[in-house]
């Protein structure tokens, strides 16, 4: 018997209905039912993310998206069904959507079958949310032990592979079908800060971000062998994307998995191989629809910086819209009062090893543009010089209290008066405060004088808590006051303090 797994009609990708009650559904009734349902969640923002690109890339392919700007706001303000989309999925032939086909699998590549019984390991290596290093995995997932997976969750796992896998050496021979099959590449959403503008149910969100194209969709990336691809025994080039639903169903890994009977009879996977992909062209304006620009390059996450306090990056794109009409330029075409979220989703990562996924959501209005690039740029500016000035207490602190340090023990003493992991910590849920209120309205100056006043009073409570630890003695009590000190003449700085943090000083 044939292996056989259509995701069109299998429950495969997650969400929550308008009733508020989780569902799983294929991809037909994703769309047939897109504005019953919230949105597509996963067990990661990467896998999220996932969702919404194969959706995108299904909608383009079948021929179900907007040609011009105008067009676009018309879909998004009369709510455009996506029926259609649903109806060209029930059309196509069974064998385009096989999960298992032996001839060309579903997102995968049919030419490493003849290795898998040899070379094939265990299914944690496609699973991002395993995966440490490809070999010894985070939370105690071995690269050769993993368990059978559902093909609902093989599935998902490939389609974050192509979506979000990292760059660094793949745990497959390169002796398979040429030496650069280990050299895996980071794929497409590990390279930047991703944008997604959220609607109301999941139909807005996928017309949100049916970015216009006027002309063929291109083509759809069934299977690996479904189209001329890269080789791996020559050195690469990257190819440009022949249309959106290329570009939004890019083969980013060769993978393979191999179909197994489960325990309650349906099909599942148990082994896999999984190594580079295809090398796809993303420098050009199809591809940078959702880029946010900073410096002249795209906006990358930050293990130092969280992605709120890049917010400033986000809201100037909006106003700017450097890029022509771009996702940015579109959104402020919508009716004033059409709210809509900015949900930015980044991988911070290292070659071979993944570390965290940040992500974090923005309110955005259009008409409020201009008021939320100024609260957020002044938001970010009063977080950044409360933290500086914590540091400057800490140091006050520290130079009292510590007389005659050695060197090398600096940077330990100083970490007993810094306050600044709490004071960014506590921050954020202030700065979304922020936003919430300048964009419901609320006048620029008077939101961010309660923001301020806010931060000033917890990180004065953040440094008491910090000098708890001092002795009760006088040099205890010095480093005390001399910190409390330079905190407050550094908050009060008549120059270069923002305004909303100083507080008059007593004649």
């Amino acid at each position: 018997m044939v292996p056989y797994w259509d995701p069109r009609t299998q429950p495969c990708l997650a969400a929550l209905t308008t009733a508020g009650l989780p569902s799983r559904l294929g991809l037909i009734e994703a769309f047939e039912k897109a504005d019953d349902h919230l949105g597509v969640g996963g067990r990661h923002p990467g896998e999220t993310l996932a969702m919404l690109e194969l959706l995108r890339a299904v909608a383009y392919a079948a021929d179900v998206f907007p040609e011009t700007s105008n067009e676009w706001r018309t879909w998004v303000t009369g709510r455009r069904p996506l029926t259609e989309v649903a109806d060209w999925l029930r059309e196509q032939p069974e064998k385009q959507w096989n999960f298992f086909h032996p001839d060309r699998p579903l997102f995968q590549n049919a030419l490493l079958a003849p290795f898998m019984d040899e070379h094939g390991v265990g299914t944690s290596q496609i699973v991002m949310h395993h995966v440490g290093d490809y070999v010894q995995l985070f939370d105690r997932h071995h690269l050769h032990h993993g368990e059978p997976l559902a093909a609902a969750d093989a599935f998902l796992a490939v389609i974050t592979q192509h979506v979000c896998g990292n760059g660094g050496r793949g745990m497959i021979p390169g002796s398979l079908l040429g030496a650069a099959l280990n050299n895996q590449a980071t794929c497409r959403a590990g390279t930047r800060v991703h944008v997604t503008a959220l609607g109301q149910t999941l139909g807005d969100t996928l017309r949100l971000n049916l970015h216009p194209h006027d002309g063929d969709p291109g083509t759809f990336n069934f299977t690996w062998t479904d189209r001329p691809r890269r080789s791996f025994t020559v050195k690469p080039t990257a190819r440009t994307p022949d249309g959106p639903a290329d570009l939004h169903s890019i083969l980013g890994r060769s993978i393979l998995t191999r179909p197994a009977r489960q325990p309650d009879g349906t099909w599942g996977v148990d082994r896999v191989l999984m190594g580079a992909g295809d090398i796809v062209n993303l420098t050009h304006a199809s591809a940078l629809q959702d880029a946010v620009i900073e410096k002249n390059a795209p906006l990358k996450p930050s293990a130092a910086r969280a992605l709120w306090r890049e917010a400033h990056s986000l809201y100037a794109a909006t106003a700017r819209r450097e890029k022509g009409m771009d996702l940015y330029g579109r959104l402020a075409m919508l009716p004033e009062g059409h709210r809509v979220t900015l949900w930015t989703v980044g991988l911070l990562a290292k070659p071979g090893k993944l570390i965290a996924w940040v992500n974090d959501a923005f309110p955005y209005i259009p008409g409020r543009e201009s008021a939320l690039r100024q609260a957020s740029e002044e938001g970010c500016a009063i977080a950044a010089y409360v933290a500086a000035a914590l540091d400057a207490a800490a140091y006050a602190a520290w130079r009292i209290a510590y007389p005659n340090p050695k060197p090398s023990d600096k940077q330990a003493q100083l970490a007993r008066f810094k306050a600044t992991g709490e004071h960014f910590a506590a921050t954020e849920p202030l700065f979304h405060e922020l936003l919430d209120e300048t964009a419901e309205g609320t006048p620029v100056p008077e939101a961010l004088a309660t923001y301020a006043a806010q931060v000033r009073v917890n990180a004065e409570a953040f440094l008491t808590d910090r000098l708890r630890s001092l002795p009760p003695s006088s040099q205890g009590y010095q480093a005390n006051t001399e910190a409390r000190e330079k905190l407050a003449e550094i908050l009060n700085h008549p120059r270069k303090a923002p305004a909303h943090l100083r507080m008059e000083q007593p004649a």
